[in-house]
């Protein structure tokens, strides 16, 4: 089932929606995204960890920069070392 709603947003977000071929697509995913994202840090204080914005703000900063770190020869050579693990091939060197 579905509902149509009307919003308010601030200019710069009508202008990035206005990029957008089905507006409602982009938006049910965002806030899924979002949602996504509550249920897992709620999850995560069951869990016992502790978590704040800033924290939260950092490690989406570090996994940036790891990935940013992420080259196409280092992910050729990570799938060629699971090539060979997953046959049982995997030679451990320094």
């Amino acid at each position: 089932m579905t509902r149509k709603i009307a919003i308010s947003v601030p200019d710069d977000v009508a202008e990035r929606l206005a990029e957008e071929p089905n507006v409602s697509a982009f938006i049910t995913e965002s806030v899924r995204q979002r949602m996504a994202g509550e249920r897992t840090r709620r999850a995560l204080r069951q869990a016992g960890f502790r978590l704040s914005e800033d924290g939260v703000a950092e490690a989406g900063r570090t996994l940036d920069e790891a990935q940013a770190k992420i080259t196409p020869e280092l992910r050729a050579k990570a799938a060629a070392l699971l090539g060979e693990s997953s046959r049982g091939r995997l030679t451990i060197r320094d």
